[in-house]
């Protein structure tokens, strides 16, 4: 099972996709996003993401009470309008920006959020799309970015089974199977006891498809571990500095956070390797400290083999402890000082 986004393959046996989402941590100034992705590529992803849409292309300009968040996030008290204003990343830096960052050895591209920026997102030849969390029950959205044949990644953050079931049939009915899936929990910041990483495999399992995780909880614990259970894909929001505020600002990781992450996923990664019953040398080497027979006091020719003149001891020098109760009974053929690895030669039949 491959996914395959730009150059990069992505999957068991590859190391793992590591997305920076800028998201708003822009903060509206050009300069500021360019230096978000120059330390993005310092910290170690592989891929920065942006959000293409206005504000009027996400919501309407509307007060009345269905319009005001007030969930229990970090955004209460605004209006969605209001909110997007400020998340809003301006179209004409996209292509600037998407420049920079390839330029950089990052793979850029974007969530689109109607069939505007799909289409300039395509003029921007990204290679590949994501679904945000909140636009998986759009159908008509996913069926027309998925016609454009490219990979796919949906976050299925506020979805069912069966929302996750009918975005997949729809990419699959218009022939799009480069499909991944992002377990991800919708809350800003996420708590871990509603994070359920165990359905990580659950999804690769039902869906045949590679899994990931969108992260929204606040250290890099969760990421790190979801890897070791199978993740091949992680997204994480960044920002340079937590203390410039923003609508993301505080589940977004800071470069040296962010750093140690990508750091920890490779170590857990090496750690992970293949499946394997096969000794390295530095294995084999320390077998010289496992058990083995080894003769315990010293013993005289035609002398009996017991339990209390061979037994099994460290190193592993002697025969297999496995031997011991084929040769207990026998008769030495020979004198045998205390400390010798026994062997089969010094009895005449075993």
């Amino acid at each position: 099972m491959e996914f395959i986004i730009s150059d990069k393959k992505i999957g068991d046996g590859y190391p793992t996709f590591i997305i920076a989402e800028l998201s708003a941590n822009h903060m509206n100034d050009f300069d500021i996003a360019v230096k978000t992705i120059e330390a993005i590529a310092d910290a170690g992803a592989d891929a920065v993401k942006f959000q293409t849409f206005t504000p009027d292309t996400i919501t309407i300009d509307c007060d009345n009470e269905y319009f005001h968040i007030k969930q229990g996030t970090v955004w209460d008290g605004q209006i969605l309008h209001e909110l997007y204003e400020d998340a809003y990343m301006p179209w004409e830096w996209q292509p600037k920006l998407k420049k920079i960052a390839e330029d950089l050895g990052l793979i850029a591209f974007s969530s689109p959020f109607d069939k505007t920026s799909v289409d300039f997102l395509e003029g921007m030849n990204v290679s590949a799309y994501k679904i945000a969390s909140f636009e998986i029950t759009d159908i008509p959205l996913i069926k027309y970015v998925a016609s454009k044949c490219k990979p796919i990644i949906i976050s299925t953050g506020i979805a069912s089974l069966e929302d996750i079931e009918l975005a997949v049939k729809t990419c699959h009915d218009v022939g799009n199977e480069n499909i991944s899936l992002l377990k991800c929990t919708s809350s800003y910041p996420a708590p871990l006891d509603e994070i359920n990483l165990n359905t990580i495999p659950d999804i690769k399992e039902k869906f045949g498809v590679i899994v990931g995780l969108s992260d929204h909880t606040l250290g890099w614990e969760v990421s790190t571990a979801a890897v070791a259970l199978g993740a091949n894909i992680i997204e994480k929001h960044f920002i340079l500095d937590r203390n410039m505020g923003g609508p993301d600002s505080e589940f977004s990781m800071e470069p040296h956070e962010f750093k140690t992450m990508v750091n920890s996923i490779r170590n857990v990664e090496k750690a992970l390797g293949n499946v394997s019953y096969e000794l390295s040398d530095k294995m084999k080497a320390n077998r010289e400290f496992s058990r083995s027979l080894f003769v315990v006091k010293g013993m005289k020719k035609g002398e009996i083999i017991t339990e209390d003149n061979v037994r099994s001891i460290r190193p592993g020098f002697g025969i297999h402890p496995k031997y011991l109760s084929k040769i207990l009974g026998k008769k030495v053929n020979r004198d045998l000082d205390k400390g010798i690895p026994f062997d089969f030669k010094f009895i005449d039949k075993v």
